[in-house]
């Protein structure tokens, strides 16, 4: 035996010992605990007025929300009692509690990460690659132009964001090898599914697969694609068909396999708020489930064939209380509808929200998809796709998927998370969270179906003028810095290097891709793929899959098969444009870098620390970290003795700003003299003064030469721009 077995054998007889120890000594002394006097919220209040040293208690321990929620400091069981869930239980009546009665505990979530390779033969080995290592899920994300119905041949960026497919030999490639009768396979079609349901299909059965194994979903979003590209492509009713087509083929022929998928990341993308967030897709499916039923499905087949996917915010409690509280109002729009219970059923798969990941210190992005992650189990999704923390740069890489994947295993298995069933059922203050969204989603989801439902509220520019103003509230926010995005608008790392983008080349890859593009279809009967695509355009609703089934069989490419749908009038709208809440900070600091990188110069801020350091080392401190957000050069010291040796020094550092760095208590001598000594130094330069003025000083320290104040209070955005436009780094 080596001495490292050894040693490991030798900590094992000590565990056990130790356990044994334990379980010997079984007679504890009970520990009282009518020694201590429960307090009353008012002797709580109390001290916490003490603590908060003259702050308002009313300001500083109650949070307000974008969705109009104000979380209390503190819940209280008296103020809850009427609304514990005492009666209700996981996956019985509303589904609040979970869809399931026995949670995760004999079927945990689903583990979907992401496969974007661009060439199908990648691809194929990244899904492979990724259930071999733990994922539970065969997710494949395809690429803009495949969401477009594009041939990658005129494609304008063939294999952004994801695998690029054309032809039928390409989606089998993709699919070489899968155990599709093992593992779900999800695949997104953007407008309508049913080009990548035929190809897949037709893969599958030739290479002899069984299309009745098939489950996950292959799913299509016409609404969210509209709001979020402006235009349906094709007309509404079109893609109307091909849903409805593509619903009555699964439910005939492949059962698990559902074939609507209503997203919402693209209003989370575009700012909104949870409230909105969820009122906007329930109407979506509402519409869904109406035009579905107008062509022939029951409520129960129509329900059963859409799938949610929502994206996790930062806020931790409203994102474990916005699923519980859509279950069921989902159920009770079923119900409504005349369905069954089991029909009632919310299958929701989720991923980080993109708005919340920044491009400055990335890995902070581990951090904050995995709170979403945390919060989307307790809430009960049944499947996840974590993000890679490069996301918002570009595609991950090994390392970046392995943390992501990991992520979610080491919530599975380490941290016991499969245990708990509803594990936030009960708390005081999720419930009561949970109540308070349930009333403000269903009172927004009314809204819009008083407008006719959400196409007409689309029409009207309704759910995009709402987000647009949370979208502002939010940028102001983080321009006050009472949002705080760690590594951009707050604790900047002045040391970071930005992560290589690595962009691919698009000339090669088309190159490459027509290649095998050109050696497939060299090979088709053209003229039995028209006889295909002639029948296919003639096809009837319930035919129209097994058509498209024969046409891709028979060589026709995505575009072909997507061309089929009969012609009408695109519908158009405003769209809603995808942001993320960092994205000013991050342009404004690459502004600077830019710059930097290309004059071999920067903003540079002179500190006048006046005094001893520990009169200005507070305020020093925080004007450098406000400053630093923007990337700027701060000149800091260890302090003057006077105002002449303060202007004298920043004459000397021929900066472009001077912030005089004190106390309050000392400015009222310092500023009068000091400010109109640095105007005279440095005519170019704008005087800050770090703090706030009171009010009766604010003329004084006005006529002394103070131009702006750098504290808590402050426009950190605003200042920084400022001071780049007269540096010249922008018009």
């Amino acid at each position: 035996m080596s001495k490292k077995e050894s040693a490991g054998a030798d900590a094992e007889l000590d565990l056990q010992a130790i356990l044994k120890k334990a379980e010997a000594q079984t007679d504890f002394p009970d520990v009282p605990f009518d020694e201590f006097t429960p307090p009353t919220y008012e002797e709580w209040k109390e001290n916490c007025i003490a603590l908060l040293k003259g702050a308002p208690f009313d300001k500083k321990m109650y949070t307000k929300t974008y969705e109009g929620i104000t979380f209390d400091p503190m819940y209280f069981r008296k103020t809850t009692e009427d609304i514990l869930p005492r009666t209700s239980f996981p996956g019985l009546t509303d589904f609040m509690r979970g869809a399931r009665p026995n949670g995760y505990i004999d079927l945990p979530w689903g583990i979907a990460q992401a496969c974007d390779e661009t060439m199908p033969a990648e691809n194929n080995a990244l899904l492979k690659h990724e259930v071999k290592n733990g994922s539970t899920i065969y997710n494949v994300k395809v690429d803009d132009a495949t969401l477009l119905c594009e041939d990658v041949r005129e494609a304008k960026h063939p294999g952004k964001k994801g695998v690029s497919l054309t032809t039928l030999a390409d989606m089998h490639t993709l699919l070489d090898g899968l155990k599709l009768d093992k593992y779900p396979l999800y695949l997104y079609g953007g407008k309508t599914a049913l080009p990548l349901l035929a190809m897949t299909a037709a893969a599958y059965k030739a290479s002899g697969g069984h299309v009745e194994k098939l489950q996950g979903f292959i799913g299509a979003d016409p609404i969210g694609e509209l709001a979020s590209r402006g235009t349906s492509g094709v007309a509404l009713d079109a893609l109307w068909d091909d849903m409805a087509a593509c619903a009555k083929w699964a439910q005939k022929h492949a059962p698990g396999l559902r074939t609507v998928m209503v997203k919402s990341d693209v209003y989370s993308n575009g700012g909104a708020n949870d409230v909105q967030e969820m009122a906007y897709t329930l109407a979506t499916a509402t519409t869904y489930l109406r035009v579905l039923m107008e062509r022939g499905l029951t409520i129960d087949e129509a329900a059963s064939t859409i799938m949610f996917t929502y994206s996790m915010g930062a806020n931790f409690f409203l994102q474990i209380a916005k699923l519980r509280a859509v279950r069921p109002l989902w159920a009770q729009i079923v119900k409504a509808f005349g369905g069954s219970t089991d029909a009632q059923v919310m299958h929701i798969h989720a991923r980080p929200a993109l708005f919340f990941k920044t491009v400055y210190d990335p890995y902070v992005n581990m951090l904050r998809n995995t709170t979403e992650i945390f919060s989307g189990v307790v809430g009960g999704l049944d499947s996840f796709e974590n993000a890679t923390f490069d996301e918002p740069i570009r595609k991950g890489d090994e390392f970046s998927r392995r943390i992501a994947r990991n992520v979610q295993i080491i919530l599975q298995e380490e941290f016991g998370m499969l245990q708990p069933i509803d594990p936030a059922g009960g708390s005081w203050a999720v419930e009561t969270l949970t109540k308070q969204m349930k009333e403000k989603i269903w009172k927004a989801f009314q809204d819009v179906e008083a407008q006719g439902g959400i196409l007409p509220a689309l029409r009207q520019g309704e759910p995009q003028a709402a987000i647009t103003a949370i979208l502002e509230s939010r940028f102001k926010n983080s321009e006050l810095r009472r949002d705080r995005i760690v590594g951009n608008n707050m604790y900047p790392n002045m040391t970071e290097k930005r992560l290589d983008p690595r962009p691919e080349d698009e000339a090669a890859i088309r190159k490459d891709r027509t290649a095998e593009v050109q050696e497939y279809l060299s090979d088709i009967d053209t003229e039995h793929k028209d006889k295909c695509l002639d029948d296919l355009q003639q096809a009837s609703v319930d035919d129209r899959v097994e058509k498209a089934i024969a046409a891709a069989s028979a060589g026709a490419t995505l575009t072909e098969l997507a061309a089929s749908s009969k012609a009408g009038q695109p519908e158009t709208v405003a769209p809603i444009t995808a942001h993320r809440w960092s994205e000013r900070f991050e342009k404004l600091r690459r502004r600077t870098e830019d710059y930097k990188e290309a004059h071999q110069d920067n903003v540079k801020i002179f500190l006048a620390n006046m005094g001893p350091i520990p009169q200005h080392k507070a305020r020093a401190d925080f004007t450098t970290g406000f400053l630093q957000v923007g990337a700027f050069e701060v000149l800091g010291n260890d302090g003057f003795k006077t105002p002449e040796e303060a202007a004298k020094a920043a004459a000397e550092s021929h900066a472009d700003a001077v912030v005089i760095c004190s106390t309050d208590a000392t400015y009222p001598e310092i500023v009068p003299q000091l400010a109109p000594l640095l105007h005279k130094a440095l005519p170019e330069a704008r005087v800050f003064l770090a703090g706030a003025a009171p009010k009766d000083l604010l003329e004084t320290y006005k006529e002394a030469g103070i131009d702006d104040y750098i504290s808590v209070r402050a426009n950190c955005y605003n200042i920084l721009l400022s001071l780049q436009k007269k540096k010249g780094m922008m018009e």
